[in-house]
């Protein structure tokens, strides 16, 4: 049998200021660049990602893939019409030319573009267009997802990761592969029930780890394993300004209602969401506090300027904040933050080369959804490494990615080291500061430009991980608390605050 293969990821915040052209599908950056062909199956074979599982499974069963593009581009707001007809047209061309007998499509879920709301829901109608309605389509999607009701009709079956930080990518695409082996013994589609819950959950509140999600997610399994169905529960991507952004409760299998009502029971209570964040200075002057009291590391997520949600990566909020409480002096070379994005300075450090101070800003302000952010951080600046900006996972979140992010430095202002690229990805591994000299290990205190994906890699390095890791909110484009957004077309009835 042969499987077409395709991928397309993009998390939309339609909030952010800046959009997804076809370039930054090319770039990649926090994914593999672009790719088609016998090259994708390559890449596929070389990164933990859910097209890895699929292609194992796929190849445990004698399928052969027939690999059409591959291509996903770091969170922005929109992403261009030319873009995503470039991707839909490519990918479709590849449906028509080909001869197969099943559909994989390794997406994101939460793309939004210019003109077309539901990103996915539009690429796989197109594609059932084509091969018409006997044909298998499965999916693998992204926890952050916000699923449609077009989505769950036109592809036969679907199921998302399970694990935020994400770690189950090679497993997800294993069960997107039974997925298809149960739909090819069935010979039709498996029943799909599912369930809309009626608020938007916090990024920061959805950690599987502990607290609502880990319960619900072990309930989950443990009710597939009785049950033999397979289900998911997407928490959404609650930044992306359409009617159906929510989370999704779905289930595949004879069994599907009963799961999906029990699992909608779990997830409904909204208080159990509820997130504690604090102000920059705030949450810095407690940081000082616990690292006074520890021999390990704290750790604070600039979760606004996140740019694996749509942040820009370049904000200046949390630096402001260290030099101001004089972080960096009490603990000398102690304090680190990254990664900023801002190719100019990161010009100008390289120039000035390793050991040379320069006086110069870093970062800038950016006009977000509730006004400009911090202004840039002016001062002398020593530059404490240089790098080309090749960075290998080494943790287990998508390891062996190769990050490409350009010229890269570690500069020292004030006692605080910080880590300038001239790519932008979010913190979700420590080799993102080791490339430039900074051993996490030994920080006292250690700002990460992310939002949950960090707890991977960085949790392991703290003393208490309900204690050590802060939330702070200093300005940027990623709203910590999705009800301080300017919605216009998400519902009243979804747009109220757990």
């Amino acid at each position: 049998m042969k499987v077409l293969i395709a991928g397309y990821k993009h998390e939309t915040n339609t909030f952010a200021p800046e959009k997804a052209g076809w370039p930054a599908f090319e770039r990649g950056e926090s994914f593999p660049p672009a790719v088609r062909g016998a090259r994708m199956l390559e890449m596929i074979e070389q990164v933990a990602m859910p097209a890895t599982g699929f292609l194992r499974f796929a190849r445990s069963q004698g399928w052969e893939p027939v690999p059409s593009l591959w291509c996903g581009a770091v969170p922005s707001s929109y992403v261009t019409s030319d873009a995503f007809e470039r991707i839909c047209g490519e990918i479709c061309d590849d449906v028509k030319a080909n001869v197969f007998d099943a559909v994989y499509l390794d997406l994101h879920g939460a793309g939004v573009a210019e003109h077309v709301d539901d990103t996915e829901g539009e690429l796989l109608s197109r594609i059932r267009s084509l091969v018409g309605d006997s044909m298998p389509i499965v999916v693998s999607l992204d926890l952050h997802a916000n699923v449609t009701r077009r989505m769950l009709e036109c592809a036969d079956a679907m199921v998302a990761f399970r694990t935020y930080p994400h770690i189950d990518y090679v497993e997800t695409g294993e069960l997107t592969g039974e997925l298809l082996r149960r739909r090819l013994l069935r010979g039709c589609r498996e029943p799909v029930s599912w369930a809309r819950i009626p608020f938007l959950i916090p990024v920061n509140s959805q950690s599987t780890t502990a607290g609502p999600a880990k319960r619900i997610y072990d309930r989950l399994v443990q009710i597939d394993a009785e049950c033999d169905t397979m289900s998911s529960f997407c928490m959404g991507f609650p930044a992306a300004d359409f009617a159906e952004c929510a989370p999704m409760i779905w289930s595949v299998g004879d069994e599907a209602a009963r799961v999906v009502a029990q699992l909608e029971a779990l997830a409904r209570e909204p208080a159990q969401w509820r997130l504690d964040v604090a102000s920059a200075d705030d949450t810095v002057a407690r940081a000082i506090h616990l690292a006074s009291q520890s021999s390990k590391p704290i750790v604070i997520a600039d979760t606004q300027d996140n740019p694996g949600i749509g942040g820009t990566a370049s904000t200046t909020g949390m630096l402001h904040a260290l030099v101001k409480a004089r972080a960096g002096v009490r603990f000398a070379k102690c304090v680190a933050l990254g990664v900023m994005y801002d190719p100019e300075f990161t010009a100008q450090a390289v120039r000035a080369g390793v050991g040379a101070k320069l006086r110069a800003s870093l970062g800038r302000s950016a006009e977000v959804w509730d006004g400009p952010t911090d202004p840039p951080v002016h001062g002398e600046f020593t530059v404490r490494a240089v790098s080309d900006g090749r960075v290998t996972y080494k943790g287990p979140k998508m390891t062996g990615f190769v990050a490409k992010l350009g010229p890269s430095v570690c500069v020292e202002i004030d006692g605080v080291l910080v880590v300038v690229a001239s790519g932008k990805i979010g913190v979700q591994d420590r080799e993102l500061f080791r490339f430039v000299g900074i051993e996490p290990e030994r920080m006292k205190i250690i700002v990460v430009k992310s939002s949950n994906h960090f707890r991977a890699d960085f949790a392991p390095l703290v003393e208490d991980e309900y204690r050590d890791i802060l939330i702070a909110k200093a300005r940027g484009a990623a709203a910590v608390d999705p009800g301080d957004l300017p919605w216009r077309k998400l519902p009243e009835s979804t747009r109220r605050r757990p």
